[in-house]
């Protein structure tokens, strides 16, 4: 017996038992009615994501072709279009998951306005539009279990047992448009404190996966932009237990903290570490700054000094107080800040890199995984690199390396379009396909996300749009643009109505008010010209 089945069954013993008042509920549109929010909190919505998530993670330590994916979100009808694509193109939603941009969330969710991606905006923006994207993926469900039960009723008026039973199955195997989100919380907005308590809004949201990195909260910069200043271990550690403290307050015991270091293109630091004793992981933090031998003497008024092997040191300090690392150490960096993220219990790593290259990031991983050989990463195939030149340039230069000829190219120009239809272009584009493939084999890259993919999608579709409609093609510009390709390619946004939910309150005023509903999809509906 079905779950819908069951449910129409308590439904109708519990409308008897109430007497002749609940006479006019219907058990079958109550049970629909449930069937339509198989969620009731961000709770448990945090807790089935999870599971999903180490499930896949187990997967793909067995298959390195089973990686997972994402696309970053600002808005809950963004993530809602997102998966109710993926569904239509691909039948599942298996390995596909959302990513929630720290970077979009301030250019686009503060009530400042635009902000640049340092943690100025407001803390509880974050949660609010994890609660906003769950929302609109259980509309998701909603919509297309309804869909689903208008077909059903219209199976058995017609008769048609067999269409009928095929419906039914679909509805008692339906998959959900809920999936996991891995929400930004930035360097944690403060201290591990601040933390603790924006990552209980998340979690409460429904967030099963938090991404935090290791810079100072309050000079956060985006990882793609210079002036990053880390953190020593003991400060960023303290916050990812915060974060496991906040999983575990709230029965999410399976709960994944993403630990992201920005090391390897960060220089500067805003302290000298703690050492407790020689080799912990103050004294390796302390290891990499750049220092210059003195002595006592030389020692200026406010000079800040410390004693290494014995020996009297200054960190360089720049006018900012800031203290720099030495040059080139940003690869040691990256797997010291990696291993020691594992070691307080993170569950995900996240290295941020200046170009995507798989030979870097496979360097960086292999050395991780001399210590702790399941680490997994989370890589962003950010937006900020330039892909088509640098994978022009990568195959360039591994010509060169193999004796090829590349006099016919321009090395400096491999942007220009006049490359567009030349073997370079071809494989560099392949590699460019193969990527995530290519990186999760040999790098163990686990989830490939891209932070603001809707953002350039956004901003690509209104120019293009802005050109034409505001030009000679008038409303072509729009018809030929948007509207034809929508319904050729059965999106369903075409109907907005019924993507806003029109249909489904035509449902509930039925449920409610039996023939004397007014309901909005009748024959004068201009929606029904695109059925």
């Amino acid at each position: 017996m079905s779950n819908y089945t069951q449910d129409i069954a308590a439904v109708a013993a519990l409308r008897d038992a109430n007497g002749s008042s609940w006479d006019a509920i219907n058990p079958e549109s109550v049970a629909r009615m449930r069937a339509q929010n198989k969620f009731k909190t961000g709770i448990e919505i945090a807790q089935y994501t999870a599971d999903i998530m180490r499930a896949d993670m187990a997967a793909f330590d067995g298959d390195k072709t089973k990686y997972t994916q994402s696309l970053g979100c600002w808005h809950g009808f963004v993530g809602q279009q997102k998966l109710i694509s993926i569904k239509k193109h691909f039948g599942t939603t298996e390995r596909k998951y959302l990513y929630l941009s720290g970077w979009m969330v301030a250019a686009l969710r503060s009530e400042f306005g635009p902000l640049p991606d340092q943690s100025m905006h407001e803390k509880t923006a974050v949660a609010s539009l994890v609660e906003e994207l769950y929302t609109f993926l259980r509309q998701a469900d909603a919509r297309e279990l309804g869909g689903l039960f208008r077909e059903l009723d219209k199976a058995r008026e017609a008769g048609d047992e067999v269409k009928a039973k095929d419906i039914q199955n679909q509805i008692d195997n339906h998959e959900t448009h809920v999936v996991p989100i891995i929400a930004d919380i930035d360097a944690g907005f403060g201290n591990a404190e601040a933390t603790y308590l924006m990552a209980k809004q998340m979690i409460e949201a429904g967030a099963c996966a938090l991404q935090i990195e290791n810079q100072v909260a309050d000079e956060k910069q985006c990882g793609h932009q210079d002036g990053k200043v880390t953190v020593p271990h003991a400060d960023f550690h303290a916050k990812i237990r915060a974060l496991r403290h906040a999983f575990l307050e709230l029965g999410i015991d399976n709960g994944l903290i993403v630990a992201r270091t920005d090391s390897e293109g960060a220089g500067l630091t805003k302290e000298i570490a703690v050492v407790k004793e020689p080799g912990d992981s103050g004294d390796i933090y302390n290891s990499y700054l750049d220092v210059e031998e003195i002595d006592v003497a030389d020692m200026a008024e406010g000079d800040v000094c410390f004693n290494r092997d014995g020996k009297l040191v200054r960190p360089k300090r720049l006018p900012s107080g800031l203290y720099q690392f030495r040059a080139g150490t940003g690869h040691e960096r990256c797997v010291f800040d990696c291993i020691g993220a594992i070691n307080a219990g993170a569950d995900l790593l996240w290295i941020e890199t200046a170009v995507p290259t798989v030979h870097e990031i496979a360097g960086m991983m292999n050395d991780v995984r001399k210590v702790h050989p399941d680490a997994k990463l989370v890589y962003n195939n950010s937006p900020s690199f330039n892909w088509t030149l640098n994978f022009r340039q990568q195959t360039y230069d591994a010509w060169v390396a193999e004796g090829k000829d590349v006099s016919a190219y321009d090395r400096a120009n491999l942007m220009s379009a006049e490359y567009d239809d030349s073997e370079l272009s071809a494989v560099a584009d392949e590699r460019t396909r193969t990527f995530q493939a290519d990186t999760s084999r040999e790098a163990n890259v686990f989830h490939h996300l891209i932070t603001l993919p809707t953002y350039h999608t956004t901003a690509l579709s209104v120019d293009n749009l802005a050109k034409e409609y505001f030009g000679d093609a008038g409303m072509l510009g729009y018809v030929a643009g948007v509207q034809r390709k929508e319904i050729r390619q059965g999106i369903a946004c075409v109907k907005h109505q019924n993507m806003s939910g029109s249909d489904m309150g035509d449902d509930h005023k039925e449920y409610f008010a039996g023939e004397n509903a007014l309901k909005a999809g009748g024959a004068k509906n201009t929606s029904n010209q695109f059925s």
